[in-house]
C-alpha cells in the first residue's frame, strides 16, 4: 500500500493544477445540482414490519383519512379565564375556518363539539387533519397554519402547535458549530505551528463534506432519507476530514524539518506512510458506517450509507488533493529553524509514556475500574425517540405539549391506536367484537379514555383512539402497549387482526428492533476489529487489546449518555429540556462510528510503535518512541473531534444533541484514556509479545505496510529513524 501511495502522492504534487482543478470542478458541479435539486427529507423514522408500521400502512390504504399528517393546535385562555366566553368561542370559530381552509386539510375538529376541553374550560385542542402523510405535507401549508392562529392570539389566547405535521426540521450551521470550527482552527495552529498549515485541513475537509454533503440531498430524489441522515454526514465527515489532512501534513511538516528535505518527496513519503494509516483507518470507518445496514432498518441503513460516503470522500481528499496543495504551497509550510529548542519535538509526549508506562499495571487497573464506573448508569439504559417534550422549552411542540399535559394529563401527548382490520369478520359481528374490545382496552388500569372508533366505509378497517394515564416516555406506557397486544387472541378468534398503533407504539417498536439488532452489531463490528488490526500489525495480541479498549470505551461513553440525558443530569448546563429515554439508534450509531474513531487512533499510535520495534527490536523503547512521535498529532487529532462534534450539542434537535455529546466523550475518553494511557501502559506489560503471529497465521495474513518499510531510503534522511526519539 505504501509503495502505490507513494507514486500516487508523487503524481498528485507534479500535476497539482490538474488534481486541484478536478476537485474544485467536481464540488462546483455537486454544488449546484445539489442546492437546486435536492430531493425531500424526512423527520420520520419507520421501519418495515414492526406492527405499528403494519397498522399504519393498513390505514393508508383502507382509512386514508385516519393515516394522514395531523397538526395539533392547542388553545388556552390566560389564568382565571375560560375558553366558553363569547369572544375566545368567536376567535376560536375564525381560527378553525382559516385551518379548515387550507389546501390539503380535510377535517378540523371544534374542541367544544369534540369534547377536547379540559374540566376548568381553560385549555382544548384541535386536531388539523391533512390528505396526506406529516413528511409530504408542503412548508405553506404550516405556515399557513400559524396564520390562522393569529385571532387567538389577537384576543390574548395562547396557541400552540403539536402534532405529526409540525416536527420541526432538523437545522445546522448555527453559531455552536461554527464555534466547534473556531476551536479546531485553533488547535490545529497549535499543533502545526503555522496559520496556513492549520487553514489547510479545514479547507481540504470543507471540500469532502460539501461534495458529500450535497451529494446526500441529491440522493434524496432516490430513496427516504431523514434530515438526521445529513447532518450525520456532515458530523463525521467534517471531524475525519480535519484529521485525516492533519496527520499528513503534520508527517509532512515532521520531514520537511530534516536538513536537505525536498518538498516533492517529503509530501509523497508523507502520503506513503501517513496516508497508509488514513486509508487504513478510513476504510475501518466506511467498513463500520455501511455495516449498520445489518440491522435491518431502512433509515438506519440510509444513514450509515450517506456517512460512509462521506468518510471515503474524506480519504480520496487527503491522498490526492491534500498532497497536491503541499506541492502547491511548497516552502510556506516548512517549518522555521528554532535557534533555541527549549524541548525537543514530542518531549512531553515521551514523558507522558515513561510515566504511564513505570507502572503498567497499576495504570490499567486505575482506568479499567475507572471507565467501568462511569459505564454503571448504561446498566439502565431505555431505548426511544424523542417527542415534543424534547424539544426546547421556547418551541411551539413543547409549549403544546405542556399545555396538553396540564388540562388533560399526560398521556394525551401518548395517544394510541387500537386498529382493527375487520375484513375476516362476518358483518353481524363486527359491532359486538368491536364493543368487547372497547369494553376491555376501557378496563385496563393504564387507560384513561377509550375514544369513539371511526371506521371506513365497508366497515373492514376501524380505528380506536386509546388515551394512557401516563405519557410518551413513562416506562409504563411501554407496559401498557404489551397488555393491550394481549387482547389480539380476542378479535383474532372471530377472523380479525387488532395492531396497536400510534406515533408512541412506534417508538417502543423501534426501539425494540434496535435493541434487537444490537448484539449481532457489536459481534460484527468485534470480529471486524480483530480481523483488520491482525492484518495491519500482524500480532494477536495488538488486536485484542484495542478491541477491549474500544469496548470500554463505548460502555463509558453510553454510561455517562444516560446519566445526562435519560437521569436528567446537566440538563440547564446543555439546554436539555426534560429528561427522556436514549434515542433509539443512539447505541448502535455510537458503536459504528467510535468503532472506526478509535481504530484511527489506534493505527496512528501503534503504527509508529511498531515501526521502531520493525528497525530496532526494542519493544520497550518502541512504546515511548510511538507516543513520542505520534501524540502530539493523536491529541490535536482528538481535540479537533471533540470540539466539532461538542458543537452539536448545542443543536436545538434532540437527536443531533444526543449524538454530537455522546461521541463527543466517546472520543475523549478512548482517545486519552484508552489510546494515549491505557494502551502504552498494555504494550510496556507485554512486552515483545506484542508484536508475534503464529506462524500458520502469518503465511496468510497479507502484509499491507503501514509504516513505508518498502520504500526507497531518501537520500537525506539515510540515517536511522530510531536515533531520533
Amino acid at each position: 500500500m505504501a509503495s502505490v501511495l507513494y507514486a500516487w502522492g508523487r503524481w498528485a504534487v507534479r500535476r497539482r493544477g490538474r488534481v486541484i482543478g478536478l476537485w474544485l470542478l467536481l464540488l462546483a458541479t455537486i454544488g449546484a445540482l445539489g442546492t437546486t435539486l435536492a430531493g425531500p427529507t424526512s423527520t420520520e423514522f419507520t421501519v418495515p414490519g414492526i406492527e405499528s408500521q403494519q397498522a399504519q400502512d393498513l390505514l393508508e390504504r383502507q382509512l386514508p383519512e385516519s393515516a394522514g399528517g395531523t397538526a395539533r393546535l392547542v388553545v388556552a385562555a390566560p389564568a382565571g379565564q375560560s375558553l366558553d366566553t363569547p369572544a375566545a368561542k368567536a376567535a376560536l370559530q375564525d381560527g378553525l375556518r382559516r385551518a379548515a381552509a387550507i389546501p390539503g386539510v380535510v377535517h378540523v375538529a371544534d374542541p367544544f363539539e369534540s369534547r377536547t376541553v379540559s374540566p376548568d374550560l381553560r385549555i382544548a385542542f384541535a386536531d388539523v387533519q391533512f390528505d396526506r402523510p406529516a413528511h409530504d405535507v408542503p412548508q405553506s401549508a404550516k405556515d399557513a397554519l400559524g396564520d390562522a392562529a393569529a385571532p387567538l392570539r389577537e384576543a390574548g389566547l395562547q396557541a400552540e402547535f403539536g402534532g405529526t405535521v409540525m416536527e420541526p426540521a432538523v437545522e445546522v450551521g448555527g453559531p455552536a458549530e461554527a464555534i466547534g470550527v473556531v476551536v479546531a482552527f485553533a488547535v490545529l495552529a497549535v499543533a502545526l505551528g503555522s496559520l496556513v498549515a492549520a487553514g489547510l485541513p479545514l479547507l481540504t475537509a470543507l471540500v469532502g463534506v460539501g461534495i458529500g454533503v450535497l451529494g446526500a440531498g441529491l440522493f434524496a430524489n432516490v430513496v427516504e432519507m431523514t434530515g438526521t441522515a445529513t447532518v450525520l454526514a456532515l458530523m463525521i465527515g467534517l471531524a475525519v476530514g480535519i484529521d485525516y489532512a492533519l496527520f499528513i501534513i503534520a508527517r509532512h511538516r515532521e520531514q520537511l524539518a530534516e536538513p536537505g528535505s525536498e518538498i516533492e518527496e517529503s509530501a509523497a513519503r508523507a502520503t506513503a506512510t501517513a496516508g497508509s494509516a488514513v486509508v487504513f483507518a478510513g476504510a475501518t470507518v466506511i467498513i463500520a458506517l455501511a455495516a449498520l445496514a445489518v440491522t435491518g432498518i431502512p433509515f438506519l441503513t440510509v444513514m450509515g450509507l450517506a456517512a460512509a460516503a462521506t468518510v471515503l470522500l474524506a480519504v480520496l481528499v487527503a491522498v490526492t488533493l491534500v498532497p497536491a496543495l503541499l506541492g502547491l504551497l511548497g516552502e510556506r509550510l516548512r517549518p522555521r529553524p528554532r535557534v533555541k529548542a527549549a524541548k525537543p519535538a514530542g518531549a512531553w509526549s515521551a514523558a507522558w509514556a515513561r510515566a504511564v508506562t513505570r507502572k503498567p499495571l497499576l495504570v490499567l487497573l486505575a482506568g479499567v475500574v475507572g471507565l467501568l464506573a462511569l459505564a454503571l448508569p448504561a446498566r439502565d439504559l431505555r431505548l426511544g425517540l424523542p417527542g415534543n417534550a424534547s424539544q426546547p422549552a421556547a418551541s411551539t411542540q413543547h409549549k403544546s405539549y405542556d399545555l396538553l399535559s396540564e388540562g388533560f394529563g399526560p398521556g394525551f401527548n401518548a395517544t394510541l391506536v387500537a386498529v382493527v382490520d375487520a375484513t375476516g369478520i362476518p358483518a353481524e359481528r363486527r359491532e359486538a367484537v368491536l364493543t368487547d374490545l372497547h369494553a376491555s382496552l376501557s378496563a385496563d388500569p393504564g387507560v384513561a379514555a377509550v375514544g369513539r372508533p371511526v371506521a371506513n366505509a365497508d366497515g373492514s378497517t376501524v380505528a380506536v383512539p386509546v388515551v394512557p394515564r401516563t405519557g410518551p416516555d413513562d416506562r409504563a406506557t411501554g407496559d401498557l402497549v404489551d397488555r393491550l397486544r394481549a387482547h389480539k387472541a380476542g378479535v383474532t378468534a372471530d377472523g380479525g387482526t387488532l395492531y396497536i398503533a400510534g406515533a408512541t407504539a412506534a417508538a417502543i417498536d423501534v426501539s425494540g428492533k434496535l435493541a434487537d439488532a444490537l448484539p449481532l452489531f457489536v459481534g460484527l463490528i468485534v470480529v471486524l476489529a480483530l480481523a483488520l488490526l491482525t492484518v495491519a500489525f500482524r500480532s494477536v495480541l495488538v488486536p485484542l487489546k484495542a478491541v477491549l479498549g474500544f469496548l470500554l470505551s463505548v460502555a463509558a461513553a453510553l454510561g455517562i449518555t444516560v446519566w445526562v440525558f435519560q437521569d436528567g443530569h446537566l440538563n440547564g448546563l446543555l439546554d436539555i429540556p426534560s429528561a427522556a429515554p436514549v434515542t433509539s439508534f443512539l447505541p448502535v450509531l455510537l458503536i459504528g462510528v467510535l468503532f472506526g474513531l478509535a481504530m484511527d487512533y489506534e493505527v496512528f499510535l501503534v503504527s509508529r510503535m511498531r515501526e521502531h520495534h520493525q528497525h530496532t527490536g526494542d519493544a520497550a523503547g518502541a512504546v515511548t518512541h510511538g507516543v513520542a512521535r505520534s501524540g502530539r498529532v493523536v491529541t490535536a487529532a482528538a481535540l479537533i473531534m471533540v470540539a466539532v462534534f461538542g458543537g452539536f450539542v448545542f443543536n436545538h434537535d434532540p437527536i443531533i444533541k444526543s449524538i454530537g455529546f455522546a461521541l463527543a466523550v466517546g472520543v475523549f475518553i478512548d482517545a486519552f484514556v484508552v489510546r494515549m494511557t491505557l494502551v502504552p501502559a498494555a504494550m510496556a506489560l507485554l512486552g515483545s509479545r506484542a508484536w508475534r503471529l503464529p506462524g500458520w497465521l502469518d503465511r496468510i495474513t497479507p502484509d499491507v505496510d503501514l509504516e513505508g518499510a518498502s520504500l526507497p531510503v531518501a537520500p537525506e534522511r539515510s540515517e536511522c529513524v530510531a536515533e531520533r526519539v
